[in-house]
């Protein structure tokens, strides 16, 4: 989270509210919803964070199909 917040220039709340369809891997960019002044805006998506959390999501959803399978919703 550290990442996001100096290498984006999120604010704190902005990077607790981000969301996976939030994340564009191809752009390099995120996209901040209703940020300050209740607009949305683009900005960078550092390499670095990107890495980590591609690597994150593809570990999320090893463990969410496995739930699926054990039968967890």
């Amino acid at each position: 989270m550290a990442g996001l917040l100096y290498g984006s220039g999120l604010r704190l709340m902005e990077a607790l509210r981000l969301r996976v369809h939030d994340l564009d891997f191809g752009r390099q960019e995120l996209t901040v919803r209703d940020g300050k002044g209740g607009k949305d805006r683009r900005t960078l998506l550092p390499l670095r964070v990107a890495e980590q959390l591609r690597s994150h999501l593809v570990d999320v959803r090893v463990i969410h199909q496995r739930d699926l399978a054990k039968g967890l919703t």
